[in-house]
């Protein structure tokens, strides 16, 4: 009977696990198509910002069900997001992108202010909390939360502006602003219309559905990681490699294709709205709530996360990139997994 069962709760898992990867395909491919309509570089920080809202309202969620346990739930949830972004994601378009095609170029101005964009955006919030002197580390006192929410708020809707509108230029190749300006000449306006629509609303649907699944696929992760006797914070980074799926294969994707450009828009884009989004939001619940809210890293996060920071800049500092740079992002992503398990 207890053998009927297992094989039962598997083939459940199972299900839930297929499902979830074809959600994240069909997720991609609605997301593709709205970015050929409308054009780069709106199409990316549609899918991040879509993503980042869903993810969002799911750790809020658990929040507010787990008040004893989730004053660092937001925490963890943003770092293993920065760190799954800028070490595995972009690790991985520039390993893939650099075998395929040698050497890739991408516009500097845009990567650099969204990598400086989110350099402040996360020591404001990941790190600083463990030095301040209000209240002892590693919180904010409310003001100090308050301030720094709205610091975050404001950052992120100042990248935002200057990526789709004041210099949208700085974040598209010259191929792809040429490819767009072709696009736009020959799309049909009523066809535009309908497939942007029904793209859109197919775009949610798939990533609640991703978010859904995710959530109901834990409780496995949560037994195995028990089995396996390791930390629980392997579990959020499990989850958050599995919210950022859609992402994260719309980027290889576009690497493979030669287009890095939209390859760093999605990451650093996701990057950037997770953090900039969630702070805020996960600090008015606090504030609201009187839930106490455990922001700074550890002393071994706040190393890896200052290597990231560094290499990020280096690697992405020319406007070209080879596979040395995808490799050096994929060691310290690793290192990353390999001390969250032995800690």
């Amino acid at each position: 009977m207890g053998v009927h069962v297992l094989s039962d709760a598997t083939w459940v898992t199972a299900l839930i696990v297929a499902g979830l990867f074809t959600c994240v395909l069909a997720s991609v491919h609605h997301a593709e198509l709205i970015a050929h309509r409308i054009g780069e570089p709106y199409g990316a920080f549609i899918l991040a910002g879509a993503v980042t809202i869903i993810e969002v309202a799911l750790i809020v969620t658990l929040m507010a069900a787990e008040r004893l346990e989730a004053s660092a739930l937001a925490r963890d949830a943003v770092f293993a997001t920065v760190m799954i972004i800028l070490n595995g994601i972009v690790g991985l378009c520039l390993m893939v992108g650099g075998s395929r095609h040698h050497e890739q170029h991408f516009e500097l101005l845009g990567v650099s202010a969204a990598l400086a964009a989110l350099a402040a955006i996360v020591v404001l919030t990941l790190v600083l909390p463990n030095y301040t002197t209000t209240v002892a580390g590693p919180i904010y006192s409310p003001s100090q939360l308050g301030f720094v929410a709205v610091v975050s708020l404001l950052l992120y809707g100042t990248f935002l502006f200057v990526q789709a509108i004041r210099h949208r230029d700085h974040f598209l190749a010259p191929e792809q602003a040429k490819a767009s300006e072709d696009e736009a000449q020959h799309a049909g306006p009523v066809a535009s219309a309908a497939v942007l629509l029904a793209s859109s609303v197919l775009l949610l649907a798939s990533l609640v559905a991703v978010v859904l699944l995710a959530k109901a696929v834990s409780p496995a992760i949560e037994s195995a990681v028990a089995r396996a006797g390791a930390p629980r914070s392997v579990v959020g980074v499990i989850i958050a490699a599995i919210v950022l799926l859609p992402e994260g294969w719309a980027a290889v994707r576009a690497a493979r294709a030669n287009r890095l450009q939209t390859s760093l828009n999605l990451a650093l884009g996701s990057a950037l709205a997770s953090i900039g989004l969630t702070i805020p939001a996960v600090a008015m619940v606090s504030l609201v709530t009187g839930m106490t809210l455990t922001l700074g890293i550890d002393a071994k996060s706040q190393v890896l996360l200052m290597l990231t920071l560094l290499v990020s800049t280096l690697s992405l500092g020319t406007g070209r990139t080879t596979v040395l740079q995808g490799a050096v992002h994929l060691v310290i992503f690793a290192v990353y997994l390999f001390t969250t398990v032995v800690p």
